[in-house]
């Protein structure tokens, strides 16, 4: 049986504690939890995110566009999934997402979450601006991009911001970002060694995101191309200890994964 959302966040407080302690700042690499902490309470919504930042761990959320032109943090081109509704987010209002129970399908004690608009979500991160957390943003939908960027520069949160998603593929869409704010961070791809090199040389991209475990020298070369890096992916989102310790003794910038309790106790 799954806790309620009080007893939820002091268990993982305790998790965290016992692993080796809840400090002010977060090691190196920064943690970014998949969605949240997807594994103990409901993806993309306030409460899961609200705990992430009270452990000091990052988040990756998820953006998409309602039919009346609002941002929205939800997964799926659906409601299905993750709500007590049915339907196309693209071609539901604002009001309609808003009344769906977006909790009680992962635990009873969560009822009555609602899928956050960017403006909760963004204000929620600027509560918490005095914690080192990195958060991933993925952008689902498209020509969201510059109203997002618009958005974080008014809630003063824009820092803690990496673009994902469609971001890391299409060079349009970062050279848009950056356009709009050069102060935010967009990431290119490598799927493989082969691909780093041009993900390294990218234009209008401050990050490499790698999705394979990266050598110290390939770590080298992002750093001294004053750029950061960010790993995601089949060889870091389960519980992989090895390939967590390779891409943190490679001196990875943030690793994201399913499991980032796990993760913080390893690298304690």
């Amino acid at each position: 049986m799954m806790t309620s959302p009080a007893r939820f966040l002091t268990t993982v407080c305790w998790i965290a504690f016992l692993g080796g302690g809840i400090y002010a700042s977060e090691p190196s690499p920064k943690i970014v939890a998949h969605r949240g902490l997807l594994r103990h309470a409901p993806e993309n919504t306030l409460a899961n995110f609200r705990a992430c930042l009270e452990l000091r761990i990052g988040f990756e959320v998820d953006i998409r566009g309602t039919k009346d032109g609002h941002l929205v943090c939800i997964h799926d081109d659906t409601v299905d999934r993750t709500t007590s509704g049915t339907g196309t987010v693209a071609q539901m209002t604002l009001a309609e997402i808003r009344q769906l129970d977006a909790g009680s399908w992962f635990d009873e004690g969560f009822v009555g979450e609602k899928v956050p608009t960017v403006d909760e979500v963004l204000q929620l991160i600027a509560e918490y601006e005095m914690h080192d957390v990195l958060i991933a943003v993925d952008l689902k939908a498209e020509n969201v991009g510059r109203e997002f960027v618009r958005c974080a520069v008014e809630y003063d949160v824009l820092d803690k911001l990496l673009f994902i998603g469609r971001t890391i593929g299409d060079a349009e869409l970062r050279a848009a970002i950056r356009s709009e704010s050069p102060r935010a961070h967009t990431a290119a791809v490598a799927n493989g060694p082969d691909e780093f090199s041009d993900a390294l040389a990218a234009q209008n991209a401050n990050w490499v995101y790698v999705r394979f475990v990266p050598s110290e020298a390939q770590i080298a070369a992002v750093h001294q191309a004053g750029k950061r890096a960010f790993i995601a992916g089949p060889t870091v989102s389960g519980p992989h200890r090895d390939n967590w310790q390779a891409a943190a003794r490679a001196g990875t910038d943030a690793i994201l994964t399913d499991y980032p309790l796990t993760l913080r106790i390893e690298l304690r």
